[in-house]
């Protein structure tokens, strides 16, 4: 058995701000993200191989805030933060701040794997980038033409209702293994070195024997509530289900827009939102894949 769900984005979704057109993209992005997951998974391939394989294909998108198609910050440039987490043996990497580094989410994989810490920032975590042979990107890369509309268009730091936002997944493999990893623009004219719930461990992403999370929505709320960490812990030490976990936090505890995407080690997905909207995708029982970006899903083309 194995399973993966992805996220695009959380919040205060409008349907006549949404055309048809801009929607078939929206969804044509998250069943890549599902299918490239899957196709790792089916061949016998390990989690984290296979929550990276997704997000990457939603950094490369540019209808995703996160890689190229990221919000601008207040100078105008695309600063990113990503993390992955693997449940069997709880090790995480995480990056915030990044500017230049193409797939952020292979850069806090590589923090993970091939150094002695958990998070790296700015120009530090560049510098390991570079060390560790990761592809890089000119700034212009990074950005599209809508986002540098909407950064021309107001000052204001805020949500980015665009409505795509931070990238995610979460994945269970073949032998009971669980991953999460999610990454992120950020928020509208954010403060230059602002570092958001995607890189926080227990805030925007958890995974251990349990469950796995990912989260996205407004950054500074999830790390205020620790939303991940504190699903993890109802489940553990609480004994809710996944499901009654993520509902409680993301209904009652998250004082913010935003939703959540989560896996238990059997199998179980649970994807609630409080916002008007949450751009998902995943796997159904017979390995089809569904997308969604209201309260309904369809499902999506072999």
């Amino acid at each position: 058995m194995y399973t993966i769900a992805v996220h695009g984005g959380a919040g205060r979704l409008s349907r006549q701000g949404l055309s048809s057109a801009h929607q078939q993209e929206i969804h044509a992005g998250l069943a890549a993200a599902v299918r490239a997951g899957r196709e790792i998974l089916a061949a016998g391939g390990a989690a984290l191989d296979a929550a990276v394989a997704a997000v990457v294909v939603l950094e490369e998108c540019p209808y995703f805030n996160a890689g190229r198609g990221g919000v601008l910050n207040a100078e105008g440039i695309v600063q990113t933060d990503a993390s992955v987490m693997t449940g069997h043996d709880r090790a995480s990497g995480a990056v915030g701040a990044v500017t230049g580094v193409r797939s952020p989410v292979r850069l806090a994989r590589a923090v993970m794997e091939h150094s002695a810490h958990v998070l790296l920032v700015g120009r530090g975590a560049e510098r390991f980038a570079a060390e560790a042979g990761l592809e890089s990107a000119p700034a212009e890369w990074f950005i599209v033409e809508r986002r540098r509309r909407q950064w021309q268009s107001t000052h204001a730091i805020q949500l980015d209702h665009d409505p795509t936002g931070t990238v995610g997944a979460v994945v269970l493999d073949r032998r009971g293994h669980l991953a999460a990893a999610p990454s992120t623009g950020g928020m509208l004219n954010k403060l230059p070195g602002r570092v958001g719930d995607s890189a926080c461990i227990g805030a925007g992403t958890w995974a251990d024997g349990r469950c796995a999370i990912s989260g996205t929505g407004h950054g500074e709320r999830f790390i205020e509530a620790n939303v991940a960490g504190r699903i993890a812990n109802l489940v553990e030490l609480a004994g809710l289900s996944l499901p009654e976990a993520t509902e409680r936090v993301v209904h009652h505890e998250l004082r913010g827009d935003g939703g959540v995407i989560a896996v238990s080690a059997d199998g179980v997905l649970s994807l609630p939102f409080n916002s008007g909207g949450m751009l998902r995708g995943f796997l159904g029982p017979g390995g089809e894949i569904y997308t969604g970006i209201w309260d309904s899903v369809s499902r999506a083309r072999a």
